[in-house]
């Protein structure tokens, strides 16, 4: 196994080509051909001896296999890299021109280009070109579809998540659903009036005894301040802590107002509560 070269890609990448061919001055010509190029070639003797070039040589991105060899012929060799190295760009050189050969090494190897000797240099070189944009390109499909699989795999945890947390939030809005209706059918039956209201003086609140009993007042009371309706000796402001406002007449009958303070977000509410005295 010989080696020549040993300059990088404009990338930084070495540009490696393994050429395999049991004919000593095959592989010379080859060789000098690249000499100018920023190519580092690698030379093997047998299909055996290119295998164990790809298993401990490092990665390389054209292999140019003579068809016809000793041992292991060039199909059989180029079989087992495109197995195990499918990246490779692959080539067969062969004076051996026979159409069943050349579609074995399509079907089996897998291989980019069939060319015969002798070569001719310029077309060589283009080949190679070729093959290394071609290795380029792929290599570059392949970043790309891992990017794309990352970022499937990121939007579809992003998307378990959100749905974690929409069904987090849909059992914590459930609950507190559940926890609103049960507060007001809780309020509508007791047997005591109920209003709540705000720092502001707005009713926000009133359970259905309270509807009832302000009835013969006004139908909607909800939104409303509590001092329109309220008589205007019980003041314009409502006390802290717990106390009683006085007595109301409302629909012929006395009622005892009460008021209690807590406080909510930063505020205060009341909650008034309308006993009948009689």
């Amino acid at each position: 196994m010989t080696k020549d070269s040993d300059n990088n890609s404009d990338d930084g990448m070495p540009v490696r080509i393994l050429c395999v061919d049991d004919e000593r001055n095959v592989l010379r010509a080859l060789e000098r051909l690249f000499l100018d190029e920023d190519y580092e070639i690698v030379t093997c003797a047998s299909g055996e001896e290119g295998l164990q070039a790809l298993e401990t040589g490092g990665d390389f991105q054209i292999v140019i296999s003579d068809y016809r060899m000793p041992g292991m012929n060039g199909v059989e060799f180029l079989k087992q890299v495109y197995a195990r190295w499918p990246e490779t760009v692959r080539i067969v050189l062969s004076g051996y021109a026979d159409a069943g050969a050349i579609v074995d090494a399509i079907n089996h190897g897998h291989i980019y280009k069939f060319i015969p000797k002798p070569w001719n240099d310029d077309e060589l070189h283009v080949t190679i070109t070729n093959s290394l944009e071609r290795y380029a390109l792929r290599k570059e499909n392949e970043e790309l579809l891992r990017k794309l699989q990352d970022s499937n795999e990121e939007l579809s945890l992003l998307n378990n998540n959100l749905e974690q947390m929409i069904q987090e939030r849909t059992v914590s809005l459930e609950l507190h659903n559940r926890a609103l209706t049960f507060t007001q059918a809780m309020l509508d039956n007791l047997p005591v009036a109920v209003m709540g209201v705000d720092s502001n003086g707005m009713i926000i609140q009133c359970n259905s005894c309270c509807l009832e009993l302000l009835a013969p007042l006004r139908q909607e009371i909800l939104g409303e301040s509590c001092f329109s309706l309220l008589p205007s000796e019980f003041g314009s402001s409502l006390p802290d802590g717990a106390a009683e406002l006085g007595i109301w007449l409302v629909g012929g009958q006395q009622l005892r107002v009460n008021v209690k303070s807590f406080p909510i977000n930063d505020n205060r509410a009341y909650v008034l509560a309308f006993l009948k005295t009689s």
